[in-house]
């Protein structure tokens, strides 16, 4: 059992629990990441510590190994945070505006968490369904429970959604900008290698396709990554967004919904969470707190 001194992941049953495992999610996180490194501190974190140039199909397995153990990974969750700061300790230098950063600074840290509220509540209009008011509401509140398994004081992120508003509104203002990274990141001349993981027949063919499926597919993830990233952040970063690709948006998103619930749960839903969510019908594990369930979307 989870320690009561440790943080416990959201409750099962709940928005996030709907959201985060479900494959729709992988489409929203490029835009999520964007929006974390236009911030100058976490952008230059990234630039001069990541693996993201030389590794990017495992840098990308382990951080969504790691999204999924803070929502599904019971008492595996609070060890992920303990890890991920760990890890971040050392991280550290100047950004762009010549500033000392840590990455374990309460507010640089708290942003790069606090990017994925957004992207979540934004992308599923267009993927998912819109969240109702009170879905939003409980997103923000286990959103928050997440942060605290990440290590996150409550003091270092506003308590509420309306609190957030204003924070979001003044942090689009005054920090986030157009880095080198978010530039490499939603750049269609990107030089990504081939994947390097999954089985060998279809890692031989794509590394033979590679120059062929490349350019396509970096055009589609610049098209997400900025269409997912909520109107008001990219505008901020300096991202153009025409009415036209806004059609094409809203034309996928149609499909994308129409399409995913149909799939059987081993196609819909990410190794790890499938397993939760067989585990919480089985009444092993995974039990919503009273009072801690919200709507599923």
């Amino acid at each position: 059992m989870t320690s009561a001194a440790e943080p416990t992941p959201p409750p099962a049953g709940g928005v996030l629990w709907s959201l985060a495992g479900d494959i729709r999610g992988l489409l929203m996180l490029p835009a999520a990441l964007t929006l974390q490194v236009a911030h100058p501190a976490v952008g230059a974190g990234v630039d001069d510590h990541s693996v993201f140039r030389t590794d990017p199909w495992g840098r990308g397995e382990r951080s969504l190994r790691s999204l999924q153990l803070w929502v599904y990974g019971g008492e595996a969750a609070a060890e992920e945070g303990r890890r991920l700061r760990r890890l971040h300790r050392t991280i550290r230098g100047t950004d762009t505006r010549g500033r000392p950063y840590h990455a374990l600074t309460p507010a640089h840290y708290a942003w790069v968490h606090a990017t994925g509220f957004p992207v979540y509540q934004h992308a599923s209009r267009y993927l998912v369904r819109p969240l109702t008011a009170a879905q939003e509401r409980a997103l923000y509140r286990e959103w928050l429970q997440v942060g605290r398994i990440l290590g996150i004081h409550d003091r270092d992120m506003p308590p509420t959604i309306e609190a957030f508003r204003p924070y979001y509104r003044r942090m689009l203002a005054e920090e986030v900008e157009a880095t080198a990274v978010v530039r490499e990141l939603v750049a269609v001349d990107a030089r990504v290698p081939p994947p390097d993981r999954g089985p060998f027949l279809v890692r031989l063919l794509l590394r033979a396709l590679w120059p062929v499926v490349l350019p396509p597919l970096a055009r589609f993830r610049r098209f997400l990554t900025i269409g997912l990233m909520p109107a008001e952040a990219r505008e901020a970063i300096g991202l153009a967004w025409t009415p036209r690709q806004e059609r094409r948006l809203r034309r996928f998103g149609a499909v994308v919904r129409r399409t995913v619930p149909l799939l059987p749960e081993r196609l819909r839903y990410l190794p790890l969470a499938r397993a939760a969510r067989a585990e919480w019908r089985s009444g092993r594990g995974f039990r919503p707190r009273p009072g801690g369930s919200a709507p599923s979307v």
